[in-house]
């Protein structure tokens, strides 16, 4: 079928555009050269940041005796000294589920960072939506308060005094309470649920339904990307703390944390590397370095093991980490 004139004329607009657009919009040897730079600056950065996970994860899977020759940079390995070649093992991970109290420090790892965790989230949401009820008894002067202590503290003598007085000591609650108020991710979820339309609460209130209900079914559901945000901070905070395990539970080793038995190892083969330094030979030095090589082993491994989780979880959030973080930051 023959093309009319109209067509025909427009046919050739049409190429006309794409040819002016092309040449505009055409990458030039200056653009070309920044890319290729771009790419590699920011490959080279990716590498840094992924290499010491993943030469601490081939050391935990490789022959232990190649570890300590260091002999073990690149890819695993396995076999002795003068035969080693590219192999995989996992008897450091078996080994491991063999020492003493590390699968209790993780069973209470887990427990609070759920726990706190959950509590933390519901705690945030709830009052940063109190937050925003002009209504609130004396709002601004509580708001502010809650502002005012992230920048002022007690210090940790005082902390510590106040802890044991609440008979927060050897006590599990100490890895909860304190953690559950955080002011920035109450101010978060405040500047978050103010940028939801009011429209939409005037119109629950309307029906007849309560502060509670309204918080429930409207404002939690709509929230959900600033409350995974939150329960990133809250969760990662949780599974790397070490200090209030190290300063609260000295009486109850039963509730030492994941971090806090990791320190333990590392200051254990610490302190076996100094006594085989001031000369000790003989059969004690053969079973010091024996034992300092378990550790470091040790060290490698529950290391690992207290990362593995974190990246687990991370990817199913990060769909809501991006988009939380920028909507609760838009205005204070």
């Amino acid at each position: 079928m023959a093309k009319t004139a109209q067509e025909k004329i427009d046919a050739k607009k049409e190429k006309a555009y794409y040819k002016k657009h092309k040449k505009m919009y055409r990458t030039k040897p200056g653009d070309v050269v920044f890319n290729i730079f771009n790419y590699l600056f920011f490959g080279l950065f990716t590498l840094t940041c992924i290499f010491p996970f993943y030469y601490l994860f081939i050391n935990t899977i490789s022959e232990n005796e190649l570890v300590k020759r260091g002999m073990v940079n690149f890819y695993p390995m396995t076999g002795s000294a003068e035969s080693a070649h590219l192999g995989i093992s996992f008897s450091n991970y078996i080994a491991i589920t063999e020492v003493g109290d590390l699968g209790q420090a993780f069973i209470v790892t887990i427990a609070r960072t759920i726990l706190g965790t959950a509590l933390m989230v519901l705690a945030s949401a709830f009052v940063g939506y109190i937050a925003t009820k002009q209504e609130m008894w004396h709002r601004k002067f509580f708001y502010r308060f809650l502002v005012i202590t992230m920048y002022f503290n007690a210090g940790l003598i005082p902390w510590y005094l106040n802890m044991d007085l609440l008979g927060l000591t050897n006590n599990f609650l100490a890895y909860i309470i304190p953690m559950i108020v955080q002011p920035y991710n109450i101010i978060l979820v405040k500047t978050y649920i103010e940028s939801i339309p009011a429209e939409l609460e005037e119109s629950a209130f309307i029906d007849g339904a309560s502060y509670m209900v309204v918080f429930r079914k409207l404002i939690w559901p709509l929230s959900r990307p600033i409350l995974a945000t939150i329960a990133i901070f809250g969760a990662v905070g949780h599974w790397n703390s070490m200090q209030d395990s190290l300063l609260l539970m000295q009486g109850n080793s039963s509730l030492f944390t994941l971090q806090h038995r990791l320190y333990n190892y590392l200051n254990e083969s610490s302190n076996l590397g100094a006594l085989m330094s001031q000369g000790v030979s003989g059969q004690a030095a053969q079973n010091a370095m024996e034992q300092a090589l378990n550790s470091k082993v040790i060290k490698y491994t529950v290391a690992m093991v207290s990362v593995i989780p974190i990246f687990c979880v991370y990817p199913f959030m990060q769909r809501y980490f991006e988009k939380g973080i920028m909507l609760g930051a838009v205005k204070g």
